[in-house]
């Protein structure tokens, strides 16, 4: 009897392994955030008299940046609504604002990265409107600048029972712009109607417009989400065409903090 051997062969096909690399994470941190708070306005052309009031705002504030690289973009969108009364009480103002910053910072961390600090610039513009309930003519005055805005912030985190506390002090000062305004005794109708142009777009540098924009807050966690709550102070001032005008705002702000991060797979 013959034995046939039988012989079973394992061929092994040579597999390529593939490595996908992150070349990069985006991190979008956006804040949203309500305010209310007193608010002061003047405006020389509409009255010389200073109204006070109260202000209602809100903030939506994004940074964009990439992990590993140290510059970082913002933007900022801002929109208020103002009611103000004189003193006598038998007149008041309304004030709408909306404001828009578009920035570029250079960041640098320190302390196992709890401290944060940035430095930069942004391009700052205010469009909006002020309106006299008692003025016949002239009730109402445009508001129109733009601005190069020099801006920094720093922030601190820590921990508290183990839950993550982040302080940040953020500001800006406008350095530089441009600014609508009607020069003194000028009327509305002579600049859109008569074509009477009079210096209407005025330069603004820190020196006949100093303004200031700061917000200290506070994030920390409550359940599931990020909560910021803070103090905006923003104060704006320009003298211009013999005109003066100013909105100076004390505010409390509170709303939530959010992070997404993209990753890049090559």
């Amino acid at each position: 009897m013959c034995t046939l051997p039988v012989a079973i062969s394992f061929i092994s096909m040579p597999v390529r392994a593939q490595t996908d690399t992150i070349v990069g994470r985006k991190v979008i941190t956006n804040a949203r955030l309500v305010g209310i708070g007193a608010t002061q306005i003047l405006d020389t052309y509409l009255s010389p008299e200073k109204y006070t009031g109260t202000e209602l705002r809100y903030i939506s504030h994004t940074v964009r940046e990439r992990e590993g690289r140290r510059w970082s973009r913002e933007m900022v969108h801002q929109g208020s609504i103002a009611r103000a009364d004189n003193r006598s009480g038998n007149g008041d103002e309304i004030a709408g604002r909306y404001q828009f910053g578009y920035g570029w910072h250079l960041n640098w961390y320190g302390l196992d990265g709890r401290l944060h600090l940035k430095a930069g610039g942004m391009i700052d513009a205010d469009l909006g409107f002020i309106y006299n309930t008692r003025n016949g003519n002239n009730p109402s005055q445009a508001i129109a600048a733009l601005n190069l805005t020099p801006s920094a912030a720093i922030s601190y985190q820590f921990t508290v029972k183990r839950r993550a506390i982040n302080v940040s002090l953020e500001a800006e000062i406008p350095l530089i712009g441009l600014r609508f305004s009607p020069n003194y005794g000028q009327s509305y109708y002579e600049i859109f109607s008569e074509g009477n142009y009079d210096r209407n777009i005025a330069p603004t540098f820190i020196g006949n417009a100093p303004s200031m924009r700061h917000l200290l807050a506070v994030d920390f966690p409550l359940l599931k989400t990020v909560c910021r709550i803070g103090y905006l102070g923003d104060f704006r001032q320009a003298h211009v065409n013999s005109l003066k005008s100013h909105i100076y705002t004390h505010a409390v702000v509170i709303g939530i903090v959010k992070k997404f991060k993209f990753i890049k797979i090559r």
